[in-house]
């Protein structure tokens, strides 16, 4: 048998982000996020604004915010708790279909999952329709911190449905998406009583005056935040990002910019806001390697790596993305035969085998 010793390809088809079956849930209480409050085993208590936990940070001098971007299967739940034991400030749930998510309850019941301790979380919406935006955010909003609109996805399929990064091409859809879900939010009563923020993830256009322009509309209509990727939709991720464009984008911008791309260690993000001048961070490869990066860990600690897999074990993580989360943070430790090895595991058991094998973590102890 041919074992890839590569890391999981980041790529994902519209099934990844359909809707999945609801995952089992043992040793611990989940709740999961519907359109009915009854359906809730206890309801939350209201959320404060995403925005304005911003705006607290940056008034505390040189403090910048740390944020974990939406990436498709892999930022769900235990994901972001897990992330947040690491100084990540806000973290967002992996892109999910605006009108999938308003027609089907069970879209609703698992592509979202939060409880008491995912605070601040921001739900990201892929869409090509303001009313379905707005009608999705409508339901998400007693649950959530804010809303993003992805207007940053490159793949194929997401351009094609006229979602994601075909979207920086309809500045004017973008402004009315921004706007209706705005008017639709705004009798959400946030703990802090402030408005229901709504915020947009982009990339950059070649022509950077049209960047700048796009910026521009959706401040016009009351946008939050905005986070730039700073490439291209044709752009590869191998290909360095434009620092220099993001940095135009915050000078012209009135609202608080967070930059997006190539964060791989603390010391990536300091020098990123250094050079930018903007808000904050976005990492997301980075964070997949080293979920414990914002704290200034060169790799990923064992402490971190249990910590996961109680969490995944705990709220019911798949096999498949179990597995995947551990390649990622254990690739930097691992030599090309121990990797070989790890990547044929086919069960959670013997993944917590190999573990207390060859790492010695005890996970029957507690």
């Amino acid at each position: 048998m041919v074992v890839d010793h590569r890391l999981p390809n980041l790529h994902y088809a519209r099934e990844d982000v359909d809707g999945d079956a609801a995952p089992s849930v043992a040793g611990k209480q989940v709740d999961n996020c519907t359109a009915n409050t009854t359906d809730l085993d206890h309801e939350l208590p209201p959320r404060r604004s995403a925005a304005r936990l911003v705006q607290d940070l940056k008034s505390t001098g040189n403090r910048y915010v740390k944020i974990c971007a939406p990436m498709v299967r892999y930022s769900k739940l235990p994901f972001r708790e897990l992330v947040r034991n690491y100084d990540v400030d806000i973290a967002y749930t992996p892109m999910i279909l605006a009108d999938v998510y308003k027609h089907s309850k069970i879209s609703r019941d698992t592509e979202f999952r939060t409880n008491r301790k995912d605070d601040p979380v921001v739900i990201q919406f892929a869409a090509h329709s303001a009313v379905d935006l707005a009608d999705a955010a409508e339901l998400a909003a007693p649950y959530v911190n804010g809303v993003d609109l992805n207007c940053g996805c490159p793949q194929k399929w997401a351009v094609h449905e006229k979602i994601g990064a075909h979207l920086m091409e309809d500045p004017e859809l973008v402004r009315d998406m921004v706007r209706q879900v705005k008017a639709r939010t705004s009798g959400i009563a946030m703990a802090d009583g402030e408005p229901f923020p709504c915020s947009v993830k982009i990339r950059v256009h070649p022509d950077l005056k049209k960047t700048v322009e796009f910026v521009q509309r959706a401040e016009s209509v009351g946008v939050d935040w905005i986070t730039v990727h700073g490439r291209t939709r044709r752009q590869k991720s191998t290909e360095p990002v434009d620092l220099d464009a993001i940095k135009l984008v915050k000078e012209h911008a009135t609202v608080p910019i967070f930059a997006n791309g190539d964060v791989f260690s603390l010391q990536d993000a300091d020098r990123i806001v250094e050079y930018t001048k903007t808000d904050g961070v976005m990492a997301a490869r980075g964070l997949l390697e080293n979920p414990a990066l914002f704290a200034g860990h060169e790799y990923t600690p064992l402490e971190c790596v249990e910590r996961y897999v109680r969490l995944g074990i705990g709220y019911g993580s798949t096999h498949f993305i179990f597995h995947h989360h551990l390649m990622y943070m254990l690739d930097k430790s691992m030599s090309r035969a121990e990797k070989k090895t790890f990547n044929c595991l086919t069960s959670i058991p013997g993944i917590l085998d190999y573990l207390e094998t060859n790492y010695g973590l005890d996970f029957a102890s507690r």
